[in-house]
């Protein structure tokens, strides 16, 4: 029988126990493909922790305090180092929505970043639709920073600056999810790429990041005599669902309704997209028959994702009811993890939206949220250490899913 049944006793134990419980992590992550970087949103509700979402090209570096940014200067050096020694200079290859001031802001902190590391970073794309008048882009992002985007194309096996420009890189850092898959084989690359390439929303899907997840947290709560359910949500997986055609549509709304039997009543399930992401793809439930009364705007919305990528599977996920406020807004967790472990976050907040709610959504918010400095016994940061060790068992998944990938692709 598990010994840690409550939230409260699961917190003076990962508080208290910070060292024995991290070393175990490492051990566990020492045999599996490492993400270099990622993020993982965690909900906290009154009875439990959960990941609700993992990011394996994270674009909010811009939220992260500078104290956090500061530390991740050096556990990028040190990883690259340990995953590529002797990497010096990195192509740093971001999304291709240029338009986006904001997205801008994350790549100049996160190229900063790296180059505050001792890194030499290029930022560079393979994509030339962005490069209509010339080799060499510059952008202004949010905050009035400059980013400088270069293109480059693949030849003999390596990225090469179409402008002439130094170019011997020692690894790919993507910083692209590929819902739009970019033009490069990547089989011809020499150059080290991280994270995979194979590893986009165009391979990856939510559906089997839990099932990992789950295995892993099992594991874990075994190992510590922690109630499993006090870290992670219930789920289902339904496949074959077209929105647009309401084909499969019933199967979706039993999945809704079987999660909901099993949660206490007035309970929310998120129905997510299986390969969405920036928050696309998700719908809110309360009963079955919600499902089955979705209207057209509704379902076009579950319909297709980011470049207009088809949705067909869905994750159906337990609503964790947040309790976490900022100024008296509903707000959720994102914790940023650079070669597994945690190095800094922020708090997503909605001042439009309920506590059952994705915050994820039109009028959300960020407020920086520092980690970086959690040690054994620090109980004012005892949430802290909770969002981190879940984050951290997070990844872990995320690993096997890239191990499966790599599998694949060997």
């Amino acid at each position: 029988m598990p010994t840690i049944e409550t939230k409260a006793k699961l917190e003076q134990f990962l508080c208290h126990n910070w060292n024995t419980v991290n070393k175990l992590l490492d051990e566990w992550q020492a045999d599996l493909p490492q993400p270099i970087y990622s993020s993982v949103d965690v909900r906290e509700s009154g009875n439990k922790y959960a990941p609700v979402d993992h990011n394996l090209y994270p674009a909010g570096f811009n939220n992260i305090c500078q104290k956090d940014l500061k530390k991740a200067s050096e556990m990028f050096r040190a990883a690259l180092t340990r995953q590529v020694p002797g990497a010096k200079r990195v192509a740093l290859i971001p999304e291709s929505h240029t338009k986006n001031k904001w997205y801008l802001d994350n790549v100049h902190h996160l190229a900063t970043t790296l180059r505050d590391g001792g890194l030499e970073v290029d930022v560079v794309s393979p994509d030339a639709t962005l490069f209509t008048e010339g080799a060499t882009l510059r952008l202004e992002s949010q905050s009035g920073h400059e980013v400088v985007l270069h293109q480059v194309e693949v030849r003999e096996g390596v990225f090469r600056r179409t402008d002439g420009g130094t170019d011997d890189f020692d690894v790919v850092l993507l910083n692209n999810d590929q819902s739009n898959p970019l033009p490069v084989q990547w089989r011809a690359l020499r150059t080290p790429v991280l994270p995979s390439p194979y590893a986009g929303w165009t391979r990856r899907q939510k559906n089997e990041h839990f099932k990992h997840y789950a295995a892993v947290a099992n594991a874990f709560c075994a190992h510590f005599g922690i109630r499993p359910d006090l870290i992670q949500a219930r789920f289902l997986s339904v496949e074959g669902v077209d929105f647009e055609t309401k084909e499969g549509v019933d199967k979706l709304a039993d999945s809704v309704g079987a999660l909901l039997a099993e949660l206490p009543a007035g309970s929310t399930v998120f129905a997510k997209a299986s390969q969405g992401t920036y928050g696309m793809g998700i719908s809110v439930f309360q009963s079955r028959d919600e499902v089955l009364a979705m209207n057209r705007r509704a379902r076009n919305k579950m319909d297709v994702g980011k470049n207009n990528l088809k949705f067909t599977s869905v994750l159906v996920q337990e609503g964790v009811e947040t309790v976490v406020k900022v100024e008296n807004a509903p707000a959720e967790i994102t914790v940023y993890l650079v070669d597994g472990k945690g190095m800094g976050g922020f708090m997503r907040y909605n001042p439009e939206r309920g506590t059952n709610a994705n915050l994820n959504s039109q009028g959300m918010l960020y407020r920086k949220f520092c980690i970086s400095d959690i040690c054994q016994d620090t109980d004012t940061h005892i949430k802290e250490a909770a969002y981190t060790v879940v984050a951290r068992l997070s990844v872990l998944a995320a690993s096997k899913e890239i191990q499966e990938i790599n599998g694949e692709q060997a």
